[in-house]
């Protein structure tokens, strides 16, 4: 693995955007015919995932944690846009399929329950470690300029701050929360001059949709 870093290293274009490529390319997996086909497939690219994260971890030096105020207001304001804005705007139209897995597993709850907290795990833990790099530390500093390392997280632009909000939006369902949510995380990174915060933000509004989701029976927020 040491090798492995030591010739990533030298590429961090690569090594911001291929975790969440891959991350996303395994998704369509869940497309793959099966009734239980979505669960075992989440389960196995959060594996990938994790493993992406650990592998790269040394090498994106911005991709640090911190736990503050603001960053638990500002996923508080998250799940509150999605929540609220729910029904009250065309969304874009998902696969068709409902993920979820009681439906799936009946009377087999226990495997049900293994699979929703592999769910809310990835969705809180590694979700918002590979979408914050690749949206914030990488593809708004690479709209700025393509030399994106010499642009600071902290440099406001108003052309990389709309288009990169607008692109993490578009990549939801829930497009114009996504736009919103893209905008409220791009702003704590440029507060804050760093990840930390718009990290703790990301995980604390999918950890409550995901409650929400599981609570209220919301399962088109995971389809």
């Amino acid at each position: 693995m040491k090798a492995l870093r030591e010739q990533l290293e030298g590429h961090p274009g690569l090594i911001r955007i291929a975790p969440f490529i891959l991350f996303l390319c395994l998704t369509y997996g869940q497309l793959l015919p099966g009734e239980l086909t979505p669960f075992w497939v989440y389960l196995f690219k959060t594996l990938v995932g994790t493993f992406l994260v650990w592998l790269t971890w040394p090498l994106v030096r911005e991709l640090r944690w911190r736990i503050g105020w603001e960053g638990v207001v500002g996923g508080l304001v998250v799940s509150g846009l999605w929540v609220g804005l729910e029904g009250r705007y065309p969304v874009f139209q998902d696969s068709g399929t409902e993920w979820n897995p009681f439906l799936a597993l009946g009377d087999e709850a226990a495997l049900a329950w293994v699979f929703i907290g592999v769910r809310i795990l990835g969705s809180t833990l590694l979700v918002p470690m590979l979408e914050e790099v690749f949206y914030r530390s990488f593809l708004y500093r690479w709209i700025a300029q393509p030399d994106f390392e010499c642009v600071s997280l902290g440099a406001f632009q108003w052309k990389p701050f709309l288009v990169a909000s607008a692109v993490f939006g578009l990549a939801h369902r829930e497009w114009l929360a996504g736009v919103l949510t893209g905008a409220v995380l791009q702003w704590l990174v440029l507060r804050r001059k760093g990840l930390g915060d718009a990290l703790t933000a990301h995980a604390v509004a999918n950890l409550l949709l995901g409650i929400w989701v599981v609570w209220r029976g919301h399962w088109f927020f995971w389809s």
